[in-house]
């Protein structure tokens, strides 16, 4: 599994922009509750300007470029596990990302599939239906799912093209990606990356502790970027409550 990335042939989608109102609107279109937002989150250690973030905070979404030095640690971790087996009860949902360009749409449905952010998918929505559907199915099962959803794509579209900067091509290839880190049933912070062979738990979170606490940030995304050697390029979106 040395290269994770679609083939050329898999369908492919216009790279989303890292915007805390368009992923907003995309996910309530499929059927988030408008009790949730996505916001920029402008720092990972300054805790004056983490406050703004509304608590808590159900997952945090990190888009930087992929160096050797990512994928270096991504091919010698990946190495070592086999590829998820899903299960029913296994405590987060993770998709792989078979749609290429598609990575910003993947961390969002992670973001928003798992954890306490599933109490504000509305019942009878899309997007409680898809979440449902992939329970139940296997790694290559969720991959077809996402590939054939048209309400996705539609919704993915028609934010992709009202960015702030001119929208690439679906066919054009970028070297941003998109990872998301969340807190599941079993209190873990769990990375979860559709590049990866599956959901990985970097550590135990506390009642009362999210992926914005100490301790969320120190095994979660402050870790990912040390790796990087801290001079790493990212933004950083946070699914949380609406300040409608």
């Amino acid at each position: 599994m040395s290269n994770p990335d679609p083939p050329a042939s898999a369908p492919a989608f216009i790279p989303l922009e890292a915007n805390p109102e368009l992923m907003t609107t995309l996910l309530r279109n499929l059927g988030m509750s408008s009790h949730l937002a996505l916001h920029d989150v402008y720092s990972l250690t300054d805790p004056d300007l983490l406050s703004f973030i509304p608590r808590p905070a159900h997952a945090l979404l990190l888009v930087f470029p992929i160096t050797p030095t990512y994928e270096s640690h991504r091919l010698a971790e990946d190495s070592l596990v086999p590829v998820h087996s899903p299960t029913p009860d296994f405590p987060v949902i993770w998709f792989p990302q078979t749609i290429r360009n598609a990575c910003g749409l993947i961390a969002l449905l992670h973001a928003v599939s798992n954890g306490d952010a599933t109490d504000f998918i509305e019942s009878g929505s899309d997007l409680d239906r898809i979440v449902k559907t992939a329970i139940g199915l296997d790694v290559e099962g969720r991959g077809r799912l996402l590939e054939r959803e048209e309400a996705l794509a539609r919704a993915h579209r028609a934010a992709a093209e009202q960015g702030d900067t001119a929208a690439p091509r679906a066919e054009e290839e970028v070297d941003l990606h998109y990872v998301a880190f969340v807190k599941g049933r079993d209190g873990g912070l769990w990375e979860l990356d559709g590049r990866r062979k599956g959901p990985i738990r970097r550590g135990g979170l506390e009642q009362g502790e999210d992926v914005l606490s100490e301790k969320g940030l120190v095994v979660g995304a402050r870790k990912f970027l040390e790796r990087e050697g801290g001079d790493l390029r990212f933004s950083a979106v946070a699914l949380a409550g609406s300040y409608d």
